[in-house]
């Protein structure tokens, strides 16, 4: 709740009140309701003094609401819209109107409510991630198991999850093999496979093995934990929607102040007095800009704490607008439009040379590489040979000793394809990325690695046109490789050969002409995200450097989230506007309509409280996540109510098979080769 929105100051609750009676502003809007009610039923029926007590009792409960924040305000020199209602009140009560004060009373704490319920909601709804990680873990020591809290994991501590448990935090699998469901994370609900070696993440749930986990983070630092810390201070970057309302706002509370204080004195010297004084009131409660304050931050927090529980992390209010407006997305192609799942695909050799001399070349160079190409080189050799002197010629490739002889690894260029030319040009053309290997000078074969497209590449792409947005592929491959893995995309332009900087050269020059976003790895892409309207980083989870410079995070591997995240974007901007405009309209017909006397104190009460709750009511539909497709958004149903995981799960239970798709982002520098 904003300083220039209805609490003066206050702070919105944080606590689990996910239900209408959780709230204590429900509780007492209820109690000065029915307060008011017997007031009513006491006056038309003749009993004035019991009548009296009943409106005491509904201004004194509906005003606890709201009167103690504003009057804090007013002390530490802030006027809110509650100091205006607390001056109508009061002014109101002054002039014997007690019924219309509790009236007042009662309905601007209907509003308080629900806007504090609407905010306590959707931050509930974040910190329910919280209690997806189980209270209790199995620990190893010296090989015998013991149950300990949750919160007395360290780094180093051996975990055994067994078979459809959820992993306590963050940590590395040291022993087993099985599927994991990282649904609570990502948003994506079809379990990946995870071996030894491979990172798993807080609230995953173990599939058919029992497997053994190193703790990396404790349950204070674990992914969950930083992506609630993350959106909760995203909440706090305002968008321009949100900073144009309270640059409104603000001026305008001691504004009406002083203009019913004028109408007050002018209209006592030209007219009766108290017809004048009561018209002030009712213009200062007609003036009150409280739906305006509280249009966009209701919206902007319960669309982000639905495309978190999606599996999209928005880093506030201001990112959320900028992904509203964006009509050109520049995609990266390692990662993003492929799986970042390199393999070895074909291997060409020169005349006296086999392809297992040519990998074991390949191979001795790579062993001390994270690159995914070496990766893939190391995987279709056999173990690798000692290598000396092993450089990195940045943007070229590698150079060492083996086995006494000078060796090269690289790309066409940086090594002669001599007489594998033909058949480099047929490997690039099939979408495949050529190494040649060297030795002595001498060119002894060529390497084709490919990184297939992901499986839901096109049609990610295809939405993103269907949204009348432009896409552009950029990429350090060549260009043979870039165009036909961008055909096969239907990306609408390609850029290839580029280093990061001119990747972030390309993104200034597109945003020249329309807001663009840069979707990367968060990595090596870090120059092209930081320049573009906003950055979105790729399978961001586990990635300390993605989550923290992109704007927004894709947790999982999904790019089918991209076009859905766009979509939830331009929604949640349209319900703003409306916002916006029935705030102002609000406004701008109850001021003069009061100032002439057409409209009583009740009435505009009435009307100015009536729209707040429709305000409200329309940013809460912001977090409906209509956008995002159903068939992943399988956080939503462990938000509403948080089950325990059967202790045994049975082979095949936890989703069909899956994949080996990491989950994490490697560090590549895709101009490297």
């Amino acid at each position: 709740m904003t300083d220039a929105c209805c609490g003066g100051g206050g702070e919105p609750a944080t606590g689990p009140q996910s239900r209408l009676r959780d709230v204590g502003e429900i509780r007492a809007a209820t109690v000065a309701g029915l307060g008011l009610g017997a007031g009513i039923a006491a006056s038309v029926a003749g009993a004035g003094p019991l009548s009296v007590v009943c409106f005491v009792v509904a201004l004194v409960v509906g005003g606890s609401t709201f009167v103690p924040q504003s009057m804090r305000g007013l002390l530490r020199g802030r006027l809110s819209v509650g100091t205006l209602m607390a001056i109508a009140a009061a002014g109101a009560v002054v002039l014997g109107e007690l019924g219309e004060a509790a009236t007042l009373a009662f309905l601007f704490s209907i509003s308080e409510a629900l806007e504090s319920y609407a905010l306590a909601r959707t931050r509930h709804g974040l910190r329910a991630l919280l209690e997806l990680v189980p209270p209790q873990a199995t620990v190893l020591f010296d090989g015998q198991a013991r149950v300990v809290d949750a919160s007395e994991l360290r780094r180093g501590h051996r975990l055994l999850v067994r078979p459809g448990e959820r992993v306590a935090t963050d940590g590395v699998i040291r022993s087993g093999r099985s599927s994991l469901d990282f649904s609570a994370v990502t948003g994506e609900s079809v379990p990946v496979e995870r071996g030894p070696g491979d990172e798993v993440h807080a609230a995953a749930i173990n599939g058919r093995s029992a497997l053994e986990v190193e703790v990396t983070a404790g349950i204070e630092n674990n992914s969950l934990a930083r992506i609630v810390r993350i959106v909760e201070d995203a909440q706090e970057h305002k968008g321009a929607s949100q900073r144009l309302a309270e640059r409104i706002a603000r001026p305008l509370v001691p504004g009406v102040l002083v203009v019913a204080a004028v109408l007050a004195v002018a209209g006592s010297l030209l007219g009766d007095p108290g017809v004048w004084l009561s018209r002030a009131l009712v213009v200062l409660v007609a003036a009150a800009p409280c739906a305006f304050a509280i249009s966009v931050p209701v919206t902007v927090v319960a669309a982000i704490g639905a495309a978190t529980r999606s599996g999209v992390l928005i880093k506030g209010g201001a990112a959320l607008e900028a992904l509203g407006r964006i009509r050109i997305v520049a995609l990266d192609k390692t990662g993003t439009l492929t799986e970042n799942r390199a393999v070895v695909s074909e291997v060409a050799c020169a005349p006296g040379f086999t392809s297992a001399d040519v990998l074991a070349l390949a191979a001795a160079l790579e062993a001390r590489s994270e690159h995914p190409l070496a990766q893939a080189v190391l995987a279709a050799s056999g173990p690798p040979g000692p290598a000396t002197d092993v450089e990195a010629v940045p943007g070229s490739g590698l150079v060492g000793r083996v086995a006494g002889s000078q060796v090269r690894l690289g790309r066409p260029g940086f090594v002669d394809a001599r007489g594998l030319a033909a058949a480099v040009v047929r490997m690039q053309a099939t979408g495949a990325t050529v190494m040649l290997v060297a030795r002595d000078e001498a060119t002894v074969g060529a390497i084709a690695v490919r990184d297939d497209l992901r499986a839901e590449a096109p049609a990610a792409v295809s939405a993103l046109h269907r949204a009348g947005m432009a896409t552009v592929m950029l990429t350090g491959d060549n260009r043979a490789t870039a165009e036909a893995l961008g055909r096969a995309a239907g990306v609408g332009e390609i850029r290839s050969e580029l280093l990061p900087a001119d990747k972030a050269a390309v993104v200034s020059r597109l945003m020249a002409a329309s807001p663009t976003a840069m979707v990367g790895d968060g990595i090596n892409d870090a120059p092209a995200l930081a320049t573009a309207t906003v950055g979105i980083a790729m399978g961001a989870v586990g990635s300390d450097v993605a989550i923290e410079t992109a704007d927004v995070a894709l947790m999982g591997d999904d790019l089918g989230r991209l076009p859905d995240t766009f979509a939830h974007a331009r929604r949640a901007r349209r319900i703003m506007a409306q916002n916006l405009a029935l705030s102002g309209a609000i406004l701008v017909t109850l001021v003069p309509l009061a100032a002439f006397g057409a409209l009583g104190l009740a009435a505009v009460v009435a009307i100015h409280e009536l729209a707040e709750v429709v305000v409200i009511a329309n940013g809460v539909r912001a977090g409906r996540g209509h956008a995002f497709r159903p068939s992943t958004n399988a956080l939503t149903p462990a938000l509403t109510q948080v089950t325990p995981v059967p202790a045994v799960c049975a082979e095949g239970c936890c989703g069909p098979p899956a994949d080996d798709r990491s989950a994490t982002t490697a560090v590549r520098t895709d101009a490297a080769r």
